[in-house]
């Protein structure tokens, strides 16, 4: 298993600040499978407006985690290709389950694994947890151009 931390993962993935939602990632099976961690914390903005009073990350911020994470695992066996990879973009989401609130200062687990590829274009399933609490899932398909 590979662990990468913040630096490694800004290599690996074109989003910055405020859009980055994988803080590190640890690489069980290469080009496969992997698991990324996002400390959710209080003072995130989003916070501000969803909701006030009762702060709840929002369900599509979590899907683009889980996306991130399986964006670094398929970066990350792709980068030492003839052609690495710049962009990762969505073509589906589908399965989207939202399970249990995410809420400020805990960490987001987020487990993805690939379930096939054809060309340049990969699907994954993708579970998040907070402890070991499954918060929301989904399977999305990607083009890696």
């Amino acid at each position: 298993m590979k662990v990468y931390n913040r630096d490694d993962i800004l290599r690996l993935l074109p989003h910055r600040d405020p859009f980055l939602w994988v803080d590190t990632i640890e690489i069980i099976k290469r080009g496969e499978e992997g698991i990324g961690y996002k400390n959710i914390t209080r003072d995130m903005d989003f916070f501000r407006g969803h909701f006030p009073g009762n702060p709840i990350m929002p369900g599509v911020l979590q899907i683009e985690a889980m996306a991130q994470t399986a964006g670094c695992i398929v970066n990350e066996f792709l980068q030492d290709g003839p052609e690495r990879p710049t962009q990762v973009f969505f073509m589906s989401i589908d399965k989207v389950k939202f399970r249990q609130m995410v809420v400020p200062d805990c960490q987001l687990r987020m487990y993805a694994k690939k379930v096939k590829s054809h060309g340049k274009v990969y699907v994954f399933e993708a579970e998040a947890f907070v402890g070991d609490k499954l918060v929301s899932e989904a399977t999305f398909s990607a083009l890696v151009s």
